[in-house]
């Protein structure tokens, strides 16, 4: 099926072909129907199935029939870089109907943003934390908000956002469309969707699985040596276009310092910097300024940059799922896609449990010089420089047990007993 499908108003079309799409992804599909119908909605996708035009486009069009100049519709977002790419998509997609939306975050003057609003925009899209603290200034009000939007639903709940959620809800009319999109379904936020949708319809689009257009690697490191492992890797693949996760903000930044002194184009982007040097960073790994981000999950929420070809887990996420989030972020529009992660054996339990979600187990790469553990030699390492992960579509090189057996494959829990050929 296309975009005519769905017989969205001529000025909506405009917008789909000004923003270059022709077939509509799986989560459209399922939920574009029901929204348009008016049905509460609890949506389950992953990072870069397309879920933002998912709940645009209907909105889009909803909103075209009705008073103008007043709010009509909340978007609330985690973090101000989600709330800036939900504004960009509104602005695209609705660029020839007229409406008009404003994003809403702290870290910038609250003065602009009132007068804004005041102005005349049909919708908003917020941090919850400053649309809190705009509407307890009674700034302005949300008693014509006729659609309610939550996304990345389960990340406000990391965040520790849901009271602030509640609180914001209470000030919306009781009769309105909501709907409610997070990756992962924890029992808080079940809860909140049971408590905020009627009759909702559930659209679930592989929510914990991986984009299949992905590389997974795996690369045993002792935690002192992923830095040098990195930069080895930096210097050895081709790279158009990498993104790095850390575990803590400290280390996003340091580890951005120390890849430009050895003379790579890094920048880092977390939660200490200004909204202005975030933005910076950003708009330099977009176009191409820096090949190298590095930064923090909480951080890159909302990053959406396209032909992104490396996602490197300098720490191994917590769950499988902020992994998913993590790579989804290559592999995007039938492009192929590296994920790499650095692991030691202290990150057993949870490589395997990634692997579970996977289906399947990650590409062991050993490379020179970077032992799983200071203590033990590895089995097998290859002797020749780092080497490249086997093309998506062929299959690596595995040979018998043989004099002339060359793998880099080496089994994750069992290897402390046994010992490398000379």
């Amino acid at each position: 099926m296309s975009f005519k499908n769905f017989k969205f108003d001529p000025t909506i079309d405009a917008g789909i072909a000004a923003c270059g799409y022709t077939l509509p992804t799986p989560i459209q599909k399922e939920a574009i129907p029901p929204i348009l119908e008016g049905r509460d909605i609890l949506g389950l996708a992953q990072t870069g199935t397309g879920k933002t035009a998912a709940f645009v486009l209907p909105l889009l069009q909803r909103l075209l029939n009705g008073p103008r100049k007043k709010v009509r519709a909340l978007i609330v977002a985690p973090t101000r870089e989600l709330a800036e790419q939900i504004h960009a998509d509104i602005s695209k997609l609705g660029q020839k109907t007229g409406l008009q939306s404003i994003s809403i975050y702290g870290g910038v003057g609250k003065p602009p943003q009132i007068k804004a609003i005041r102005s005349g925009v049909e919708i908003i899209v917020a941090c919850p934390g400053r649309l809190l603290d705009l509407l307890n200034d009674r700034s302005f009000s949300l008693q014509a908000v006729e659609m309610l939007v939550l996304d990345e639903a389960d990340h406000m709940f990391d965040k520790g956002f849901l009271p602030d959620i509640r609180r914001i809800i209470k000030q919306l009319p009781t009769k309105r469309q909501s709907l409610v999109f997070s990756a992962t379904m924890p029992e808080e936020i079940r809860h909140l969707a049971e408590n905020i949708l009627i009759n909702p319809v559930t659209v679930q689009i592989n929510h914990t699985q991986p984009v299949l257009a992905i590389s997974h690697v795996l690369f045993q490191v002792a935690k002192e040596q992923k830095t040098s492992l990195l930069k080895t890797i930096i210097k050895e693949e081709e790279m158009k276009s990498t993104l790095v996760f850390t575990r803590t903000k400290h280390k996003a930044k340091s580890l951005a310092l120390v890849l430009q002194k050895a003379g790579y184009k890094a920048a880092s982007i977390q939660g200490n910097l200004s909204q202005l040097k975030r933005q910076e960073a950003l708009n330099g790994f977009k176009t191409g300024e820096f090949k190298i981000l590095v930064a923090t999950d909480i951080a890159a929420r909302g990053i959406d940059v396209k032909g992104i070809s490396h996602v490197i887990n300098y720490d191994v996420p917590d769950t499988p799922e902020t992994y998913t989030h993590r790579t989804g972020r290559t592999g995007r529009a039938e492009r192929a896609g590296q994920a790499f992660i650095f692991a030691g054996q202290e990150d057993i339990k949870i490589i395997s449990r990634i692997e579970h979600c996977l289906g399947k187990k990650m590409r062991r790469q050993v490379t020179p010089g970077f032992p799983w553990d200071p203590n033990e030699t590895v089995v097998e390492q290859k002797k020749e420089h780092f080497s490249r992960p086997t093309p998506r579509g062929k299959k690596p090189s595995s040979g018998g047990r043989g004099k002339n057996q060359h793998s880099s494959v080496f089994s994750l829990a069992t290897n402390r007993s046994r010992t490398a050929r000379p």
